[in-house]
């Protein structure tokens, strides 16, 4: 969710159709139930707000302890880039060394795409980058950036052949080695036909709103984006039907109405909403009244 430039370029022209068009809504009617959760990526996140949400997707690397931040039942998750490294993280180096790393993703030059074929990838995420996540009190893991690999394998059909597969085989991989844990997928709509069953839960990002970075400013996504996301997520439970579907939307926080809006719109569809702020850097409590 640090990286949005699949959604600058719009969801509709990445999209591979892998399922039949489904009634989102209707299917979503039967769905676990919902969590309520949210996500902040700073290292100052309030524990009295934090301890309000079921579950909690948190940046793992921060210095501090996280039990404070846990409410009665509630499980924590740690951030994971699969798709891409950024430059900052402390194993960048030897990931660029063993030549796992592609190119700098060109919205964000700080980060560099992830080959998924490469063993090094996959060992050093089953081996050292989860296993250091469970290790701080972690109840599992948020993944990220998993539809970088649809995107590598259309821009270079036989460069990058076998990408889609590549991250399906390492959401398998994870869930066989680590059968305990929560594990919940940020869109990566190619990779999870083939992966069924190897996640909890599945995110649907900017999904009723997203940031427009032409014109710095909020704005409702078209019907047709929320309709190819709400199809996708659709038919990700039709496979897994104990799948927990949420979204998360970014609006401005003072507009109470709205996000309100947001909130309803997504909840009536079946899925487990939450509105944040771009910058995804503090909680924000539903409004009420």
């Amino acid at each position: 969710m640090n990286r949005r430039w699949m959604i600058e370029m719009g969801a509709t022209a990445l999209g591979l159709a892998f399922a039949p068009r489904v009634a989102a809504t209707a299917t979503m009617a039967a769905a676990p139930r919902a969590v309520h959760w949210g996500v902040d990526y700073s290292a100052t996140t309030d524990p009295t707000v934090a301890r309000q949400f079921d579950l909690l997707v948190l940046e793992p690397h921060h210095p501090r302890p996280i039990a404070p931040l846990r409410g009665p039942g509630a499980r924590l998750l740690g951030y994971i880039s699969l798709g891409e490294v950024e430059r900052a993280r402390p194993y960048a180096d030897a990931l660029a060394t063993a030549g796992a790393l592609a190119a700098a993703n060109p919205n964000w030059p700080d980060a560099r795409l992830v080959d998924l074929r490469r063993r090094e990838w996959s060992a050093m995420v089953l081996d050292q980058l989860i296993p250091d996540i469970v290790r701080l009190g972690y109840d599992g893991i948020f993944i990220d950036t998993l539809d970088n690999a649809e995107a590598m394998e259309r821009a270079d059909p036989v460069a990058n052949a076998g990408m889609v597969a590549a991250g399906a085989a390492l959401l398998r991989a994870i869930r066989a080695r680590f059968p305990a844990i929560r594990i919940m997928v940020n869109r990566g709509y190619a990779v999870v036909p083939a992966a069924a069953g190897a996640f909890d839960i599945l995110l649907g990002e900017a999904m009723a709103s997203r940031w427009n970075f032409a014109e710095r400013r909020y704005e409702m996504t078209p019907e047709s984006d929320w309709t190819w996301q709400a199809d996708r997520l659709a038919a990700a439970r039709l496979a897994d039907p104990r799948l927990t579907v949420a979204t998360l939307d970014y609006w401005d926080p003072t507009d109470r109405r709205q996000v309100a809006a947001l909130y309803t719109r997504e909840r009536t569809a079946g899925f487990a909403p939450y509105v944040a702020t771009l910058a995804l850097d503090r909680l924000l409590p539903e409004p009420r009244g």
